[in-house]
């Protein structure tokens, strides 16, 4: 038994391995002792040493290295190694961490390097560069929204403090009235009808009650607050208006056809910090289906999804593979043949999060997968509801970008059809099994 785990040991070895150590300041790297009189050797994290340690692993004959790495100190070493032509895998620490004896980074390394050359570790998943590239952009602009979304917060809490109840008459002080008033008191105006006409339509609330809300404390300080807070909130604006060339920009470079996707059923690319260009046609062209047709997954998520994981999910196995990846499968926590725990392993995966926030969407929608929510809802508590909707999006979006098929939304009331249907055939088969038989109401009418 003990051969046969060797000979096997032996196929799946590489013996062109290396094992690297990140670290922030200097780099541990580990190649196989016989290409090297000194095969630990440590690098500085400069360039120009970043440039010898390639060169090194070249000349000894690397081509597959393991790295083990937290933070982001592992990302300019990992594409500089892909651009000299070497297979680089990021490996799980903790696959690795709890080895005794083996707490220093030159043992690291070493340890990486005699796993990978028993074939004993795999990569984490990493897109292709360009999508690398349009990922990195994607969280820059998501950023910079949750810095802008601060700035709101301040200028509300400015406006409370001289009791200007703006946000009470007003339920968003961002929109084209709210900012006219804004700019209008930081221009000078204090008059409360003057401010007060400078409602638009859609504002329920009367003239008189928005004047009213608009009488307040004057203080210089708070007055300040305000203005500052204003000013960063453009600054933020115009670094988004950028963001937003950028990314068009990347999105159409990344497009492989010019088709056009049909007419949307639904209302999306509607959302307040949705991009302000036709983003679903750039992804369509990219993914060559429209994700968006999928129930609860607008433009904003859609990009998302595909920023963070890109068109080809080859990489993974099946539909399965792709949802445990995520975060979002049943956990398996087993001992002794008795299951302990189904709960999903935490994780900070963003294309989980944006499928889950999709999911919490579909609680009014009259389609099928707004009554499966529903339904799990009936069954789970909320938060392990939309995590099982997420779920079942994570097929969908699977079956679409691997088999390039359309999704087609066959509504509520097929939904509780098909749901009756299966309820029926277990109610039978457990009848069977006990040795009765299940008798439809009209049926047993009928017969009596």
């Amino acid at each position: 038994m003990a051969q046969r785990s060797q000979l096997k040991r032996m196929e799946i070895a590489n013996p062109n391995a290396a094992g690297i150590d990140v670290g922030s300041a200097s780099h541990f790297v580990s190649v196989p002792p016989d290409r090297d009189d000194e095969p630990v050797r440590e690098f500085r994290s400069f360039t120009e040493d970043l440039e010898h340690l390639a060169d090194w692993l070249v000349s000894c004959g690397i081509d597959t290295v393991a790295m083990e790495s937290t933070g982001v100190y592992w990302i300019t070493l990992f594409e500089l190694l892909e651009s000299r032509g070497l297979n680089v895998f990021l490996v799980n620490a903790r696959h690795v961490k709890n080895v005794s004896g083996r707490k220093s980074d030159v043992l690291d390394c070493q340890w990486l390097q005699q796993l990978m050359s028993y074939g004993l570790l795999s990569g984490a998943f990493r897109p292709k560069d360009e999508i690398c590239a349009l990922r990195s952009v994607m969280r820059q602009r998501a950023m910079l929204l949750s810095y802008q979304s601060r700035h709101v917060q301040h200028m509300q809490k400015a406006l409370t403090l001289m009791n200007v109840q703006l946000a009470n008459v007003i339920s968003d002080v961002v929109g084209e009235p709210g900012q006219k008033i804004l700019r209008a008191i930081i221009a000078g105006e204090r008059d409360p009808l003057k401010l007060a006409d400078l409602k638009n339509g859609r504002i329920e609330a009367s003239k008189e009650e928005i004047a009213k809300s608009l009488q307040g404390n004057w203080r210089e300080e708070h007055l300040f607050a305000l203005t500052q807070a204003v000013e960063l909130f453009d600054a933020y604006s115009k670094a988004l208006q950028r963001c937003a060339v950028q990314l068009e920009s990347m999105l159409m470079a990344l497009s492989r056809s010019e088709a056009e996707p049909g007419p949307s059923r639904r209302r999306v690319g509607k959302a307040k910090n949705a991009p302000k260009f036709d983003a679903r046609t750039y992804l369509f062209r990219i993914c060559g289906v429209d994700l968006t047709a999928i129930d609860g997954i607008d433009i904003t998520t859609a990009l998302k999804v595909i920023a963070e994981i890109g068109p080809d999910l080859s990489r993974f196995r099946n539909a399965k593979h792709f949802a445990s990846w995520l975060g979002l499968s049943p956990g398996t926590k087993i001992s002794g043949g008795k299951r302990l725990s189904g709960a999903t392993k935490g994780n900070a995966n963003r294309a989980a999060q944006a499928l889950k926030l999709a999911a919490a969407a579909l609680r009014p929608s009259q389609s099928a997968l707004g009554a499966y929510y529903r339904r799990m809802c009936g069954r789970l508590d909320k938060g392990k509801a939309v995590t099982a909707v997420a779920h079942k999006l994570a097929h969908l979006v699977y079956a679409m970008l691997t088999k390039g098929t359309a999704y087609v939304d066959q509504g509520q009331a097929y939904y509780e059809e098909r749901y009756q249907q299966r309820v029926i055939y277990h109610l039978r088969r457990k009848a069977a099994a006990m040795g009765l038989e299940l008798v439809p109401i009209q049926a047993q009418g009928q017969s009596a």
